[in-house]
């Protein structure tokens, strides 16, 4: 008997309830542990403030909630609901933070670096448990799934095409034509994989997503799965990013123990068993079919195309391949309808963007924002500006396949693909911030030295054209360059861009094209 996706969650919810109810007359502290904060000691402090709360309080263990800057962050909530919050948290500052536990929290005002952001994917991030599937399920979540599994999955790719939803891992195709694309190859199995490598430097937003809201991952997986035909997923994550697979791989175990996976999700009749796979290393993994050859055993190396995924992917199966920012946009989209995220963002594409704010800024982070902000609101508005007020020289956009931005851009809204003719690209979603401690040749050099490391070697013009413009980039900063340095940088960035195989090199010149035309006077007078 197919039994009604709809009560069993009811049920699911007066579990989560009764569990929450327990601590209801007690302040609630919230220690936000990521892979930043662990960095500068997370770890030690919430060990402190674990052995030092008393009894009127519990502590619940949650991702970031994107600031950076301020973690390890603790935010404390009495039971009349009254908020405060604690900024670079030590353990030596943990007593402090008792001491005014017991003496009574004070409201305080939204801080402006959440105050302007719009989130969907990012919603409750730091303010919920990452470990425990109960309060995401109080918090609505699965919502979307549940009614995605009272639809066919015909409706549920309609939903997703009419939301306009574009993929979030830096290419922008189109999630609905994906699916469908996959769903109609009379092929089977099918596979999901949820690309989480996320390599490039600069771009830290999927590790804070399975970090901080791994059930809202997996929620939009089993959408996914479900309207394209899948009944085994996999979830790649980055070799080193060790948190994020230990959340995910918390996140399924509870999924599967309440039967939001397995063989008969909620007693539908659907099934779909997920696998947690670590990423082989390198740059170039986060291009999906060099994705696919690790997992299949091979040489981190990218597979020409056509035939393309969605025909014959993992083990020569039609497969989708997904970002888990645009997957946490799917939960939103079935639990809220296609016209609620048209709503957002602009006239080019609809919903929000997850941007890694990063560099001269004060306030660090992951910001969630409408397609079509400005990046003088990201880095102003959002991130505070320039450390100590320093003179902004550019920004690194879009990591180190994209290029670099002068300060009379900053007007220019985030929009899928190209920013710039020029070579910048939204891509990923990263933003660096650049003052006047160094120069563009420096960032620029930077920037091609990392895509001729991460170069995989197999294509000719990547391999060897790619170290050819760090030499000619070397010589110039070095004042050894000529005219023909020059020349020679413009004429690799065209060449490499449009032979190579993938994606690296096929942008590994937009920090040479957009250097050209943006910051012409600074790169010719290296060559005087």
């Amino acid at each position: 008997m197919i039994a009604d996706p709809r009560v069993t969650l009811d049920r699911l919810k007066s579990r989560a309830s009764r569990h929450a109810a327990s601590n209801a007359d007690k302040i609630r502290v919230v220690f936000q542990l990521d892979h930043s904060s662990s960095a500068v000691g997370g770890g030690e402090a919430a060990s402190a403030l674990t052995e030092a709360l008393p009894d009127s309080a519990y502590l619940v263990i949650a991702g970031s909630d994107g600031a950076s800057f301020q973690a390890p962050k603790v935010v404390v909530t009495t039971p009349d609901g009254a908020v405060n919050s604690f900024q670079n948290v030590t353990p030596s500052s943990v007593q402090e933070i008792v001491r005014q536990i017991g003496a009574g929290i004070e409201e305080q005002d939204d801080e402006p670096f959440l105050g302007r952001q719009r989130r969907i994917a990012l919603d409750s991030a730091g303010a919920i448990s990452a470990t425990d599937i109960n309060e995401y399920v109080l918090r609505g979540g699965y919502s979307g799934l549940i009614r995605a599994l009272t639809m066919s999955p015909e409706a549920v790719i309609e939903e997703v095409k009419e939301s306009g939803l574009r993929g979030r891992g830096g290419a922008y195709f189109p999630a609905a034509l994906k699916w469908e694309g996959a769903r109609r190859v009379d092929k089977s199995p099918k596979y999901l994989v949820v690309n989480s490598e996320e390599g490039e430097p600069g771009i830290f937003k999927d590790r804070l997503l399975m970090e901080a809201v791994p059930y809202r991952i997996l929620e939009g997986m089993t959408i996914a799965a479900y309207a394209t035909g899948v009944e085994r997923a996999f979830i790649y994550i980055n070799a080193e990013a060790e948190l994020s697979a230990h959340r995910m791989q918390n996140a399924l175990d509870q999924a599967r123990g309440v039967g939001l996976l397995g063989e008969s999700i909620l007693g539908t009749g659907y099934g779909l068993n997920v696998e947690i796979r670590r990423g082989a290393g390198g740059y170039v993994c986060g291009e999906e079919t060099t994705l696919l050859n690790t997992m299949e055993g091979y040489r981190r190396e990218p597979r020409p195309r056509p035939p393309f995924p969605t025909e014959s992917g993992l083990w020569a199966m039609p497969t989708v391949i997904n970002n888990p920012e645009t997957l946490c946009s799917v939960s939103f989209i079935l639990a809220n309808g296609a016209d609620e995220f048209k709503k957002i963002g602009s006239e080019v594409a609809s919903g929000t963007k997850i941007v890694s704010l990063s560099g001269s800024v004060q306030r660090a982070g992951v910001v969630e924002v409408p397609m079509g902000t400005t990046l003088r609101q990201i880095v102003y508005d959002i991130g505070g500006g320039t450390m100590d007020g320093r003179d902004l020289i550019g920004l690194a956009v879009g990591g180190p396949s994209s290029g670099v931005f002068p300060p009379s851009m900053l007007d220019t809204p985030i929009a899928p693909g190209q920013l710039h003719e020029a070579g910048v690209m939204l891509g990923a979603g990263g933003v660096i911030v650049l003052d006047d401690r160094t120069t563009i040749p420096a960032v620029v050099r930077s920037l091609a030295a990392y895509n001729a490391d991460e170069s995989c070697g197999k294509c000719t013009p990547c391999r060897e054209g790619t170290p050819r413009m760090v030499s000619a980039l070397d010589r110039l900063t070095e004042g050894k360059g000529s005219s023909g340095d020059i020349d020679e940088l413009l004429q690799l960035a065209d060449v490499v861009g449009a032979a190579s195989l993938c994606g690296l090199g096929q942008a590994a010149g937009g920090p040479i094209t957009s250097a050209m035309h943006f910051f012409k006077e600074e790169m010719f007078a290296l060559a005087e």
